[in-house]
């Protein structure tokens, strides 16, 4: 079946419905030349044109940017799908904090049904939204950090403004909006995923590249994020196109605990060690997850493979235990963002157990912070 999309955004890359994602991800990172896929390359050549023109007019100041009366900071990536902006929010969140920055989180809400103008999911203090409006990754988010508010919206201009206005921040961190271009950012922050930084090489919907790798020019911190540890990485891949001024690091996204139904329920993650682990996720790159698994050295019974940002019903918690339990597993093992899904089958989530994931940068985060600090100074 040839996909189709939903919607098409001029402010932002392609919107997909989850149940089309989950059928289309395996064409986005295939690199056959079967017949079929030609229309979808046609496609690709349209939106590459379209993608080239939008930021050409933004280059010579036609498209207006705006600007906010704070520091801003974008992460962001241009594939589609998972290469750890969550954790990476989450990190710089953490980081600011503890220079004396009193930061604030933006996001479009993807996958959420809130759809006012500025929706307030955390005030820094308290999760205002459930997790099925707010969507998954904004309520991870706010769950995770400490003392940060947490705002979603359309338009990220009215959103900051908002968060400047009603918490008093001095630092605005905008999540996945490196195509976000109408608001003026003092740090472009990119992620590119080790395995494949370009995806296919393609242009959605043939592939999984939002523009073309050009793009990266404005990157002021490029990043190469995966799951392998640094020393196990066969060098670096071809970053071309990147100027020679981005600094440039690496990160590893780090298994760090296991919690059960409530945050304080916190398990080391040698409790996974010598058991039998079924796995479930509903996430952009499940593959991701897999290999994070493996390489904590435990063995996989079964895995489901539900589409990203995946709204959890009860007969997908029936085939969840059935499947778990016909494969003989000890333990029931997902991600952070999922179990943020599950909170209204709290019996569930007490079966469970979430993996927590942090970013660690290399070959130094102190390094890392320093040429992030020295850009929200100028």
């Amino acid at each position: 079946m040839i996909p189709t999309f939903k919607r098409h955004q001029l402010e932002e890359s392609f919107f997909i419905m989850p149940e089309i994602r989950h059928t289309i991800s395996r064409i986005l990172q295939s690199e056959s030349t079967s017949p079929w896929l030609f229309p979808l390359l046609l496609i690709s050549f349209l939106y590459r044109g379209f993608a080239g023109v939008r930021n050409l007019l933004y280059d010579v100041g036609i498209f207006k940017v705006r600007k906010l009366a704070c520091k801003v900071i974008s992460v962001g990536n241009i594939t589609v799908g998972g290469t750890g902006k969550t954790p990476m929010v989450i990190l710089l969140a953490d980081i600011l904090r503890g220079k004396g920055y009193r930061p604030a989180i933006l996001s479009r809400g993807y996958g959420g049904k809130k759809k006012r103008r500025v929706n307030i999911v955390s005030d820094g203090k308290n999760l205002l939204i459930h997790p099925a409006k707010a969507g998954d990754e904004p309520a991870l988010i706010a769950k995770s950090v400490v003392s940060v508010p947490v705002v979603t919206g359309k338009k990220r201009y009215l959103t900051g403004k908002f968060a400047i206005e009603h918490f008093g921040v001095d630092v605005l961190i905008l999540d996945d909006a490196f195509q976000h271009r109408s608001l003026f950012r003092d740090v472009d922050i990119a992620l590119l995923d080790y395995k494949k930084p370009f995806g296919n090489g393609f242009m959605i919907p043939r592939g999984e590249l939002r523009e073309p790798r050009n793009g990266l020019r404005r990157a002021d911190i490029v990043i190469v994020t995966g799951t392998e540890k640094k020393e196990v990485r066969d060098g670096r891949p071809d970053l071309g196109g990147i100027p020679s001024g981005s600094h440039i690091f690496e990160a590893y996204r780090k298994p760090v605990a296991l919690f059960g139904g409530s945050p304080i329920d916190v398990h080391p993650l040698e409790c996974l060690h010598g058991k039998k682990i079924f796995a479930f996720a509903g996430i952009a790159k499940p593959d991701s997850f897999l290999r994070t698994i493996e390489f904590l050295g435990d063995p996989l019974v079964g895995f489901i493979d539900f589409p990203d940002h995946h709204v959890y019903t009860q007969e997908d918690v029936i085939k969840i235990r059935t499947a778990a339990a016909e494969s003989s597993a000890q333990i029931i093992l997902t991600t952070e963002k999922d179990g943020i899904k599950l909170i209204d089958f709290p019996d569930f989530l007490r079966e469970i157990y979430q993996l927590r994931i942090e970013m660690e940068i290399l070959p130094s985060q102190e390094r890392f912070e320093d040429v992030l600090l020295e850009r929200i100074r100028i």
